[in-house]
């Protein structure tokens, strides 16, 4: 079984790939820029809602119950979605995933497809699956043909231009469009993208979309999105094909009052998204003569198999806890080396890949819970993420870390060998003591230091301070 997340399983560690991303001064400006302004609007449209606690209380209860019972609601939505007239197709991984699509699309003698903004059809590395069966991918969200022209890679989940500004847009349309003399307002660069995809909306005869949520009752196709492509690879396509993870069921169309109130405050800062469409099979005269669900796991059954890492699949792609997290507003999402970057891309990541790739991910994390704050569904993510450190740690079995912080235990559950150690250490340390600071340390703790300075030991430890003090009364 192939389990694909982008290019997650060859990326580098986090820490490696983010050093050149820390130097990238223009960079870090357009990401702090960016999710500073999303998180003022959010604040304030999710301030004026006086049961926005409530609000995402409701709707993790609504995730834990789907995911308690996700097997009979997947099966009620595939009956829905038949009855309506849609297809449903079941896929265990990316590489199943991909072909049931290329097969859809050649049975339509298809060479081009025009795609909404689809995360999981990153995760399953499907553009380039396309291309190499001769099928040609347009994207048509306004960033992710930034991305795709600029042969570059989301950094956002919800914004995957988000580390480009305007000038650099210009240079990229400038040179794919042959405009060269294309302005860097916003209006000209609009104008320019609008005019390119709406040839290929009026033309090509298949689209690709994914699904923020699935409808239980309905057999429904829920999309949200702020431009209105999403709207056109809707209706004018002939053949549409949606393809979402298994989590993105929910029971019924009622709970939509719920994530349509979360979802676009937390997202971008709306109080409601521009357009928000429902798709339910075929109807003769209106919208595609076929409609096909592509229900993907690739790990995602792995994850619903452990209680403490479940509520990772609670997720609804807001990207919240990408603009509060620290680390994030330092690097960008390139860091993370996966389709899903920030604090959700650092606990689902591995977890998609049962813990076989992407290990330094659960480590990109200062743990400060701000990502919980946010999070509209109120997942725990430093919860998950220590839970996902401990199971690195299970799997790497004897190793020099694991040595050491078992000799650090039984120093530590022992006064007596604690105040042995500090007076073996204070003595040896003098070697790399400088003004009272340890700015280098030799070996397997040269890691430490590499990031951080330390205090040397004192002469005289806190006990030995406390003892003097009680026999000095």
């Amino acid at each position: 079984m192939t389990v694909r997340v982008g290019d997650a399983a060859q990326a580098p560690p986090f820490q490696r790939a983010a050093l050149p991303l820390l130097e990238d001064s223009q960079l870090r400006k357009n990401v702090r820029h960016a999710t500073g302004v999303i998180q003022r609007k959010r604040a304030l449209v999710a301030g004026e809602l006086s049961d926005w606690q409530q609000l995402r209380a409701a709707a993790s209860a609504i995730k834990q119950q789907t995911l308690r019972h996700l097997d009979e609601y997947l099966l009620r939505f595939e009956a829905a979605c038949v009855a309506a007239g849609g297809q449903v197709h079941w896929a265990r991984d990316a590489d199943e995933a991909n072909a049931i699509v290329l097969a859809l699309i050649r049975s339509q003698n298809a060479s081009e497809v025009v795609k909404i903004k689809t995360m999981t059809s990153d995760e399953t590395g499907l553009n380039r699956a396309l291309e190499a069966g001769g099928v040609h991918p347009y994207e048509t969200d306004l960033a992710e043909l930034i991305v795709q022209m600029g042969e570059d890679r989301p950094s956002h989940i919800v914004v995957p231009a988000l580390h480009k500004n305007r000038s650099q847009v210009r240079e990229i349309f400038r040179e794919k469009m042959g405009l060269p003399g294309l302005g860097d307002r916003p209006e000209d660069l609009t104008a320019a993208a609008r005019s390119y995809l709406r040839e290929k909306f009026l033309r090509v005869p298949v689209a690709v979309c994914g699904a923020n949520f699935l409808l239980a009752d309905t057999g429904g196709v829920c999309i949200v999105e702020s431009e209105g492509n999403g709207r056109m690879c809707l209706t004018l396509p002939k053949t549409l094909i949606a393809i979402a993870g298994i989590e993105k069921v929910i029971p019924s169309f009622r709970d939509l009052e719920v994530f349509l109130q979360l979802l676009p405050r937390s997202a971008t800062g709306e109080r409601m998204n521009p357009y928000n469409s429902i798709w339910t099979g075929v109807r003769e005269g209106d919208g595609p003569h076929q409609f096909h669900v592509v229900l993907l796991d690739n790990g995602r059954s792995g994850i619903l198999a452990d209680a403490e890492a479940r509520q990772t699949l609670h997720c609804i792609r807001c990207g919240a806890c990408l603009n509060a997290c620290p680390v994030y507003r330092q690097t960008g999402g390139h860091a993370y080396g996966s389709t899903y970057a920030g604090p959700i891309g650092a606990i689902l990541t591995p977890q998609l890949q049962q813990m076989r790739h992407s290990q330094s991910l659960p480590y990109a994390s200062s743990l400060c819970g701000a990502c919980y704050e946010v999070c509209p569904v109120k997942i725990n993510i430093p919860e998950v993420l220590i839970h996902l450190r401990g199971r690195v740690v299970e799997q790497s079995g004897l190793s020099a870390e694991a040595i050491g912080m078992k000799a650090m235990a039984a120093v530590f559950s022992s006064a007596r060998r604690l105040e042995a150690a500090q007076r073996l250490a204070q003595r040896g340390q003098w070697p790399w003591v400088t003004d009272g600071w340890i700015r280098s340390l030799p070996g397997m703790f040269a890691g430490w230091t590499a990031v951080r300075d330390l205090r040397a030991i004192p002469r005289q430890s806190f006990r030995q301070w406390w003892r003097e003090r009680q026999h000095g009364r």
